[in-house]
């Protein structure tokens, strides 16, 4: 858990005069507690006997009020430079655990699954808040104060206070290590049955067409709610388990009063300690205690801790140097890109892509046609350099797209069939495509898709506010403005992911016309689903089962396949 390289100790040495200073914070507020108890008693029971003077009440209630008001100084800073500390460390391990995701979230063959993701980001990283602010901050603090107390009550009287420090470590040391014990089996299976429902409910959500259309609705709804049962069954268990091991610490508690009681009256009997100290001794058990007893939760939680930062190692372990790719030529050159003898398939799944073999020309159009689930989108993956063949190659201008890196983006931009615009203005979501450009270059290339005018005619112009999603806008218009983010990044190379599906046929033609015209002397390949707008593609590619069936342009396979004539009327609007 405290390797070097690991999830706390780093951080850990990065702050650790913040994190002493947190926990001399949290002592002095268990100190100031124990005082207030001390002093409060001791003056309950002076002023029972009727000084005879005023001063001797005097002095223990201007003590009582300042130890009071320290109590709550102590603990309101505490939680403020200990909170401000957690986040400081929480954001610094956040930004870690983006940057380690970021290139399994793309691939799905990734070890990790999008419920997996999810159960990082919603889970391992506040667990590991919880490290500091539940077990270390506390923990160091109780240490502290318990050897403290023995060693103060040592001037009065050693054994008792062996005694005292015997039974008190039933607190602080066997119920700490008893839950310890108990509850790691429970934490685990907790913690796997969270994960286990936080990825059947994202794989549902992802796949919830595919519920609805399959009629299997109640099947779902009835296995969730059984894993949800089990999962509540655990923390049924554990809350009880809980309860039991509370009433054991509070009898301790008790245990320890009786004996304070008796041993406070007998030094009193003999003359050693004044009778008003009595309840003085009484009262500051029940401060020190209470900061005791949370230990054996915080002990027992050190299962969970551990497995997240297994899981957020086992990131690290799996994580590549990325490749820095250096271009020995202009960027302009890259519009060549060759499939050679490529297979794939995700895990121990199907073969997604069986030995296929294709090139996509310089300057020229290919539309890569296909039913759902044939392999398209895994051929985009391939050539973003998300996925790489089980074998064969996939090179743009020679040069394997995995080895680009984060470089691609330069060579390849994708217009996608649903392109996320974000809620800020309309001249700012073109500008993603290119941060640097002027915005004389952004009203260039929406002039290009031919949206200028349009954007003009609104109240605010291009600082016209998208909304979230670009819900103001219609789906052809939405795609007129990605497809001029596209512009503006300007890569030799644009692949379409099926950029009019959910658009009318007199609308997707429009918008297809507009988008070959813009984009001609680039490489473009072109994937959907259907034939309308094919005949605009100079190389027509039917993938079919990860098999390419039919290649050639429009005109060929209109006269050579009798597959396609036929696709072709079926599709053909009228």
């Amino acid at each position: 858990m405290f390797n070097k390289n690991g999830w706390i100790l780093p951080y850990i040495k990065d702050n650790v005069r913040l994190l002493l200073f947190v926990i001399f914070l949290s002592t002095l507020t268990i100190f100031a507690a124990a005082s207030l108890m001390y002093t409060s008693g001791y003056l309950i029971s002076k002023a029972a006997t009727r000084p005879e003077n005023i001063l001797m009440v005097y002095v223990p209630i201007v003590a009582v009020r300042t130890f009071g008001i320290a109590r709550s100084v102590f603990k309101y800073i505490e939680r403020l430079v200990g909170h401000h500390t957690i986040l400081k460390i929480l954001s610094r391990m956040r930004t870690r655990l983006f940057r380690a995701l970021e290139p399994s979230a793309l691939s799905l063959n990734s070890k990790f699954k999008t419920g997996d993701i999810l159960g990082l980001l919603a889970n391992d990283i506040e667990y590991l808040q919880d490290i500091y602010l539940k077990t270390i901050f506390p923990g160091i603090a109780t240490l502290f104060i318990y050897v403290i107390s023995i060693i103060a009550l040592g001037f009065f009287s050693i054994p008792f206070a062996l005694l005292i420090a015997v039974v008190s470590f039933v607190l602080v040391g066997i119920l700490p290590f008893f839950s310890l014990l108990i509850e790691k089996g429970r934490i685990q299976q907790m913690k796997s049955q969270k994960s286990n429902l936080y990825e059947i409910l994202t794989d549902a959500i992802m796949g919830i067409s595919d519920w609805l259309f399959s009629g299997r609705r109640s099947d779902f709804i009835k296995q969730y709610g059984k894993n949800d049962k089990l999962l509540r069954g655990l923390h049924f268990q554990e809350k009880r388990f809980r309860r039991w091991r509370d009433l054991i610490a509070q009898f301790i508690v008790a245990i320890l009063v009786l004996l304070m009681l008796y041993w406070a009256g007998n030094e009193s009997l003999i003359g050693e300690i004044p009778k008003t100290f009595i309840a003085a001794f009484v009262l500051i058990l029940f401060p020190l205690t209470e900061a005791f007893i949370p230990l054996s939760n915080s002990i027992g939680s050190i299962p969970l801790y551990s497995d997240s930062i297994k899981r957020l190692e086992g990131i690290d372990e799996i994580q590549k140097e990325p490749i820095h790719f250096e271009f020995n030529n202009s960027v302009e050159d890259f519009t060549e890109i060759e499939f050679k003898n490529v297979n794939f398939q995700y895990g121990e799944g199907a073969p997604v892509l069986n030995n296929i073999s294709f090139t996509l020309k310089p300057n020229k159009k290919t539309a890569l046609l296909g039913p759902s689930g044939s392999g398209k989108s895994t051929i985009l993956k391939l050539i973003e350099g998300a996925e790489v063949p089980n074998n064969g190659s996939v090179k743009i201008n020679q040069i394997e797209c995995v080895d680009f890196g984060e470089e691609i983006t330069k060579v390849v931009s994708v217009l996608n069939q649903n392109p996320y615009l974000f809620d800020t203005s309309v001249m700012n979501n073109i500008r993603l495509g290119r941060p640097e450009a002027s915005d004389e270059e952004v009203i260039e290339v929406t002039k290009m898709v031919e949206l200028h005018d349009y954007i003009e005619s609104l109240p605010q112009g291009y600082h016209t506010p998208m909304q979230e999603t670009g819900v103001r806008f219609s789906g052809g218009e939405r795609q007129r403005i990605a497809l001029a983010r596209v512009l503006l990044q300007n890569t030799p190379t644009v692949i379409l992911d099926e950029p009019t599906v959910g658009l009318d046929s007199i609308t997707e033609r429009k918008l297809l016309q507009t988008i070959f015209r813009v984009l001609d002397g680039k490489t473009v390949l072109w994937i959907t689903h259907h034939l309308i707008g094919a005949e605009l593609a100079d190389q027509i590619l039917f993938l079919d089962k990860g098999n390419i069936l039919m290649k050639g342009s429009h005109n060929d396979l209109i006269k050579n396949e009798e597959r396609y004539q036929r696709l072709f009327e079926l599709d053909r609007p009228y």
